[in-house]
């Protein structure tokens, strides 16, 4: 297998109550490709994931926000599920985090209900997005461009619905990080 993604480093910020597999499938695709992963989250310790509302695995934290930059990676996963998006989008050290991933135009790539976060921080409005089913309006009414596909790409951002689009999600995560920066990275138009 070749180990196109070597000498890259994904942050993966989450939260207790990640979807399990949107989390692990990704960060096994990038370890796969030679790429490194970093669980960042609010505090040390322990996640703990859902798989579809019951009680997942629990996830060794690497590091927390207090303790990373965006300088320290190439590029940013915001998995979804329930809880852990709630949690990140009322945090400002983190959404502060995600808002420097395109401040720096590294890409973002977020699934299900991790966009929840880039609605709150602000970096939807004009940006080609898709989401799980139900956070499509709220994407809407953040200004993004919502396309109910598997995979929604605008300059550095993707996006995908659920875990049934991981294979393609997966794929681009690998394709976009070895691609680097993109100068076409923004933060959202102003409304």
């Amino acid at each position: 297998m070749t180990k196109r993604a070597e000498g890259k480093t994904l942050a993966i910020l989450a939260a207790d109550g990640f979807e399990e597999v949107e989390l692990t499938s990704p960060k096994e695709a990038i370890e796969n490709a030679g790429g490194k992963t970093v669980i960042v989250s609010l505090e040390h310790g322990e996640i703990e994931a859902n798989q579809h509302r019951k009680h997942g695995m629990k996830i060794a934290v690497d590091k927390t926000l207090d303790e990373v930059k965006a300088d320290d990676f190439d590029a940013i996963l915001i998995p979804g599920g329930l809880f852990s998006p709630d949690t990140l989008r009322t945090n400002q050290k983190a959404l502060d985090f995600v808002s420097a991933f395109f401040e720096q135009k590294k890409p973002v790539f977020s699934i299900c209900h991790g966009p929840q976060v880039l609605i709150s921080a602000n970096l939807v409005n004009g940006r080609k997005v898709t989401g799980f089913k139900a956070i499509q309006q709220d994407l809407k009414n953040a200004g993004g461009i919502v396309s109910d596909e598997p995979v929604v790409v605008d300059e550095g951002l993707v996006t995908s619905r659920n875990p049934d689009d991981l294979g393609a999600f997966n794929d681009k995560i690998v394709e976009e990080i070895c691609e680097g920066k993109h100068d076409g990275q923004r933060e959202s138009v102003a409304a």
